[in-house]
C-alpha cells in the first residue's frame, strides 16, 4: 500500500489528499501518508469510503462510470498503448474511472464539454469531484458478493511522466451529427450535468429539496439521489444525529418525488447527449 501511495503521489504532484465518506456522517479529510494506511483501512472495513482528489484540481480531468470498450476508444491508441496523463482505478468489476492530467488547467465549463465527449456519467458533475481511491475495498452494498465480500479498486495503468494536451473547444460552433448511435446506458443522458451548487436557494434544506426534485425528475434512484446530497451538502450542523439525518434525506426525497407524481414539476426532461460517439485525442506534450 505505501508503494501504491507513492504512485499516486507522483502522479498528483505530490499536491492531494484523502477523505473517508460515512454515508450517515458525511466526509472529512485525510493526509495521504503512510502513517494514515491502518486508520484508512480500519475505516474501509467499518463500511466507509475512501477517496482521492488533487489538491488542486484545474490541471486534472475525472472521467466517471466508464466501461473498458470506452476506455479503449478514447484513452488508448490504436496499437494498445495508453494515452499520455492518464491513471486508470477500477472501481468495480469492468466499472473504471479515468484521470487526465493536462498541460494546462481547465475552467469547469471545458471540463463538461469533455467529460461530455469522452461518455463520463452525466450525473457526476467535474466541480470538486472525487475518485475512489485504489488499494481500498468499495463498500458500496450493490457491489456486496454472496460471501459477504466487496470489490477492490484496483490500479490498472498510472502515466505520472507525461501530460495530455487538451485543446481549446469550440463551444461556439455547432458539432456534427454523431455517426453512430451512442451506447445504452441505462439512465437517460443530459445535455448540462447536476451540481447541488446550481439549485443554491440561499437555504440548505431548500437547497436540498430543488437539487433532489431536479435528479428525481432526470429519472436517479432514491439511493442515488441520498449519496449526492451526502456528498455535495458540506455543512450538516442541524442534522449532526445520524438517524435524524436519514429522516431528513428520506423526507426530502418522499417530497420530491410527490410532487412529481402529482404532476406540479412540468415533463420530465429526456433530452440525450449530443455527438457522444465522437472519438477524443488528448495527446502528449
Amino acid at each position: 500500500m505505501e508503494h501504491l501511495l507513492a504512485k499516486l503521489n507522483r502522479y498528483f504532484r505530490r499536491r492531494w489528499h484523502l477523505a473517508v465518506l460515512d454515508p450517515e456522517q458525511g466526509r472529512w479529510i485525510v493526509a495521504p501518508s503512510a502513517g494514515h494506511i491502518g486508520y484508512l483501512r480500519a475505516q474501509n472495513a467499518c463500511g466507509r469510503h475512501i477517496l482521492m482528489q488533487p489538491a488542486h484540481d484545474g490541471c486534472y480531468l475525472l472521467a466517471d462510470d466508464l466501461s473498458w470498450p470506452i476506455i479503449c476508444r478514447h484513452h488508448r491508441f490504436a496499437d494498445g498503448s495508453w494515452k499520455p496523463g492518464r491513471m486508470v482505478v477500477e472501481t468495480s468489476p469492468a466499472n473504471y474511472q479515468v484521470w487526465i492530467h493536462s498541460t494546462r488547467s481547465l475552467s469547469l465549463t471545458e471540463k463538461r464539454y469533455w467529460l461530455k465527449k469522452l461518455l463520463s456519467d452525466p450525473g457526476a458533475d467535474p466541480n470538486q469531484r472525487w475518485g475512489r481511491c485504489p488499494g481500498f475495498r468499495n463498500r458500496k452494498e450493490k457491489y456486496r458478493t454472496l460471501d459477504g465480500y466487496y470489490p477492490l479498486a484496483r490500479l490498472i495503468w498510472i502515466d505520472w511522466q507525461k501530460s495530455a494536451t487538451i485543446p481549446r473547444p469550440d463551444m461556439a460552433n455547432p458539432q456534427k451529427p454523431p455517426l453512430s448511435p451512442p451506447p445504452q446506458r441505462g439512465l437517460v443522458c443530459h445535455l448540462k450535468p447536476l451540481s447541488r451548487i446550481d439549485y443554491d436557494r440561499g437555504n440548505e434544506s431548500a437547497t436540498d429539496f430543488a437539487y433532489a426534485l431536479a435528479l428525481a425528475r432526470r429519472g436517479f434512484t432514491d439511493e442515488t439521489i441520498r449519496e449526492r446530497l451526502i456528498k455535495e451538502r458540506i455543512c450538516w450542523k442541524n442534522h449532526h444525529n445520524p438517524r435524524k439525518r436519514t429522516l431528513y434525506l428520506d423526507r426530502t426525497i418522499r417530497r420530491a418525488r410527490a410532487l412529481i407524481q402529482h404532476g406540479n414539476t412540468g415533463p420530465p426532461i429526456t433530452d440525450s447527449l449530443k455527438n457522444p460517439g465522437e472519438s477524443v485525442s488528448l495527446q502528449s506534450k
